[in-house]
C-alpha cells in the first residue's frame, strides 16, 4: 500500500449486505476497530467487519471530501463501486498488514 495521509473505505457486512462509508488517516488501524467491534456504532449494530473498498488520498481533508461525496450516491453506485475494484467482496485488510 502507498504511504497517503488519508484514505476512504467501505466496510460490509458481506455481499450486497450492510455497507458503511468512512474516512480515516490509519486505515489498518481503523479496520482493525470495525472488525473487532471495537468502534460503538453503526458498524458494531450491523456487523460491517468486511474491508471491501479503499482508496488513497494525498490528505486526509480529501480523503474526508471523496467520504462525503460516496455517502450522497445512491445504494446502486456505491455497490457497482465495489464490484468495479473488488467484484468477489474480498475482505481487503489482510493485504494491509
Amino acid at each position: 500500500m502507498r504511504e497517503k495521509a488519508g484514505f476512504a473505505y467501505i466496510m460490509a457486512s458481506g455481499r450486497n449486505g450492510t455497507i458503511y462509508v468512512g474516512a480515516t488517516s490509519n486505515l489498518a488501524a481503523r479496520a482493525y476497530q470495525h472488525r473487532n467491534g471495537l468502534v460503538e456504532g453503526f458498524t458494531k449494530k450491523y456487523g460491517c467487519k468486511l474491508l471491501v473498498w479503499y482508496e488513497a488520498h494525498d490528505t486526509i481533508e480529501d480523503a474526508r471530501q471523496r467520504e462525503l461525496r460516496l455517502k450522497k450516491w445512491n445504494r446502486l453506485w456505491k455497490l457497482s463501486e465495489i464490484e468495479r475494484l473488488n467484484p468477489d467482496w474480498t475482505d481487503l485488510y489482510e493485504a494491509l498488514a
